[in-house]
């Protein structure tokens, strides 16, 4: 059966939304450790709209500054939109939408309690391999982040606006690889893929429609919370809670998702070859309508052993949040490492 997996740099679009919120909440995290936020981002052109909701001793009034450091660690600099002239985002022309409110006093009760501050499913997911990952994803995810080193290293002629996708044949080999990669000019990057995959497909397809110039937002609007898919596990496990990358911890839409991820990885120390966990949370309350496992060993007959069960997990959400490092300003650095599949220990 053949399998395939995608995977998109943080100059897309959608992660340019993701980044955003998640560099902006790193940035409350350090002037109010107990700040609440919710912030979905919108870009479009050079316009970036924020709308949510904060609470918390930080200044809603500096957003635009923010948005212009989380462009430039992006790597949409100045110096990158002038090398790209109307391609790209241009941060001199950037138009900051600020629609933030305060956080509901109806949540806020549920969350002084130490409850969750929402309600919702997440599922973990590991398995044996790089990575502990499905071999398309980390190969998507493998060649993604070199390509996206390099446009950083490469005097912008390759742009930063990377979409990637793997497909493996029935014996897991790469039969096809594609890149779509802006270029100001042709680069052949045939030798780049090869070395990088460690192997060579039987198929390479660089920008599909012959030419990638207009890139980020110009060419695409970005939303939070798009590329999910991409964040997780692809297509090897469903997909539980909302996006990870726009609240604080409290929420439980990065917490549940993480603390799953870091459940499955357990057990495939513990010699399953497959796992999944799956975890759920109700608004305003500390204990969890439901925890369950389910791990699969494989034996060399190809038959496969499944297992499943409840999970007892006696801690409430601020002993979770503390104990995964989630009450410190990390939010950008797991958006920016390629979100819970970045989890590897």
């Amino acid at each position: 059966m053949k399998k395939t997996a995608e995977y998109v740099s943080l100059g897309h679009p959608d992660k340019m939304a993701d980044y955003i919120s998640s560099y902006i909440l790193d940035r409350f995290i350090e002037k109010d450790p107990r700040v609440k936020y919710a912030v979905e981002v919108m870009v479009k052109d050079n316009n970036v709209f924020l709308a949510g909701e904060v609470s918390g001793c930080v200044e809603l009034e500096y957003t635009h500054k923010l948005v212009i450091k989380a462009l430039a660690e992006i790597g949409y600099t100045q110096e990158y939109a002038d090398r790209w002239p109307g391609l790209c985002i241009d941060p001199k022309k950037v138009h900051v939408i600020n629609n933030i409110t305060g956080q509901s006093s109806d949540i806020a009760t549920g969350v002084e309690r130490d409850g969750w501050g929402d309600q919702g499913v997440f599922v973990g997911y590991a398995c044996k391999g790089e990575g502990y990952l499905p071999r398309e994803l980390y190969l998507a995810r493998k060649l993604n982040d070199a390509l996206y080193e390099l446009a950083k290293n490469t005097d912008f002629r390759l742009g930063l606006d990377i979409k990637t996708q793997i497909t493996l044949n029935d014996i897991d080999g790469v039969e096809t690889a594609i890149v779509a990669v802006p270029m100001l000019e042709d680069v052949d990057l045939t030798d780049f893929i090869i070395k990088t995959l460690g192997e060579e497909p039987e198929n390479i397809i660089v920008n599909g429609t012959g030419r990638y110039t207009f890139h980020s937002s110009i060419a695409d609007c970005g939303i939070t919370g798009r590329k999910l898919a991409c964040d997780f596990y692809s297509t090897a496990a469903p997909i539980g809670g909302g996006s990870p990358w726009t609240k604080d911890a409290s929420k439980a839409d990065v917490t549940l998702n993480y603390l799953a991820r870091v459940m499955a990885i357990k057990e495939i120390h513990n010699g399953a070859d497959e796992a999944f966990i799956y975890l759920s949370s109700c608004i305003g309350r500390a204990d969890m309508p439901s925890a369950t496992f389910k791990s699969c060993i494989r034996q060399r007959n190809g038959q496969e052993e499944w297992t499943a069960g409840t999970i007892n997990i006696n801690r409430k959400p601020r002993e979770i949040i503390e104990m995964l490092g989630l009450n410190k300003p990390v939010f950008a650095q797991l958006c920016r490492e390629g979100g819970i599949g970045g989890v590897h220990d």
